[in-house]
């Protein structure tokens, strides 16, 4: 029973060539997943950079208003 149930879920071809396009998917779907982690990456500086450029200016301002 125990082999039956393996059997439905494992399938090891005899002809290797089938293996081809599973491992080219694998590749582009890899090559994808980075790319698109550097893009978030490159966004989240961009983002941090504005908002740290956001609230030093509100800093400033709040500063000038104090010392008058």
């Amino acid at each position: 029973m125990n082999n039956l149930v393996l059997s439905l879920f494992l399938y090891f071809p005899e002809d290797k060539s089938e293996y081809i396009p599973a491992a080219m998917w694998i590749i582009v779907a890899f090559i994808l997943a980075v790319l698109l982690m550097r893009f978030f990456v490159k966004l989240s500086k961009k983002e941090e950079e504005q908002t740290t450029k956001n609230f030093s200016m509100k800093d400033e301002q709040r500063n000038s208003t104090k010392q008058q």
